[in-house]
């Protein structure tokens, strides 16, 4: 199983290209960015590390229709393909804060992804492309120059109809804050999906947005995972329900704004939310350890592996080279057979 990276995304492009160096010589797959709402241009950013690198992959996560039209979204892709010879990629989603920010109606997300993976199939080809869909339409777009190995397009998907459209309409998904177990209902749903379309059921790509909190010390690790946990499935009552008491699951319903205001305030002081329960979550919604305990999120990541997994994108966050270190000399090599 492939190893890739997610990095912190307002780095500047020179921080990004000097850790995705790094990432290169310690045996990391991919670099990925959050398109956020206050960052620079998604694509962009990655022109600095396509150009000082041969062999990692990179894009961004997750860009979406209702913030760009797939045709800008191809030009952009396709450049950053061109200047990476062929390494470029992209995660396309259903919404997101940028299209919140602008006030943007999410109405048929299902359909405008479906359509965008589309364009962008086919803008891919380099050749002319006339366009008809429900939604977008495309005239007289001749991408003559985009001659590089196509880019590789994921279909970003939590939920059952995106998961159902891209398996039929995406080569790769990425999902997000997924447990094994519910990356393995995933992959059968995928396979499900394809053989009633007519289509194999693989190869087919399939990552996993995971935090990563493995520190030298436990507690420094525990530290950063309590301040992120806001972010972990948004903490959404249907991924608890796995390992919580309904009770449980309702208090965590109740102080989720404490949660928030915690990621707000980077602190990992939580009000209110008893330790048991802040340990459930760390436990089953991230990769939170020491060094020394770096065997048992091994372990995980190979039942990741098993259950469907081709990639594993990790967000790292404090004290990166260390992780990226840490990570090429101990993780690459046992996933590498996974």
């Amino acid at each position: 199983m492939r190893i890739d990276l997610i990095l912190e995304s307002n780095n500047s492009p020179e921080r990004i290209a000097e850790l995705g160096c790094l990432a290169e010589a310690n045996g990391i797959g991919a670099i990925w960015i959050s398109g956020m709402l206050d960052g620079r241009d998604p694509f962009a950013v990655f022109v600095r590390l396509a150009l000082a690198t041969e062999r990692i992959r990179m894009g961004p996560i997750a860009v979406s229709p209702f913030e760009l039209h797939p045709l800008m979204m191809a030009k952009s892709l396709l450049t950053l393909n061109e200047y990476a010879g062929g390494r470029a990629q992209l995660v396309v989603g259903g919404g997101g804060g940028t299209a919140t920010a602008m006030n943007m109606p999410l109405e048929r997300r299902v359909r405008r992804v479906r359509e965008t993976l589309d364009i962008l199939r086919l803008a891919s080809q380099g050749e002319p492309l006339d366009y008809e869909g429900d939604l977008f339409q495309i005239r007289n777009y001749n991408p003559f120059w985009a001659q590089s190995t196509p880019p590789a397009v994921y279909v970003g998907a939590n939920r059952e109809q995106m998961i159902r459209m891209g398996a039929r309409h995406a080569e790769r998904m990425m999902l997000s804050d997924k447990m094994v177990v519910q990356v393995a209902e995933t992959k059968a749903l995928i396979n499900a999906t394809r053989e009633a379309a007519g289509l194999a059921p693989e190869p087919y790509g399939m990552t996993n947005f995971w935090a990563w909190h493995v520190k030298p010390e436990r507690a420094a690790a525990e530290r950063e995972a309590r301040i992120w946990l806001a972010l972990r499935g948004v903490l959404l009552r249907k991924n608890h329900e796995y390992f919580m008491t309904p009770e449980d699951c309702d208090l965590v319903d109740e102080k989720r704004g404490v949660f928030f205001q915690a990621l707000r305030k980077r602190s990992p002081d939580i009000e209110g939310v008893p330790q048991r329960i802040i340990d459930q979550l760390i436990e089953n919604l991230t990769s939170t350890a020491s060094v020394d305990e770096l065997d048992k999120e091994i372990d995980r990541l190979r039942a990741f592996a098993e259950a469907g997994l081709t990639e594993i994108a990790l967000r790292i966050y404090e004290e990166p080279e260390a992780t990226i270190k840490l990570l090429g000399e101990r993780v690459v090599p046992a996933l590498a057979d996974a």
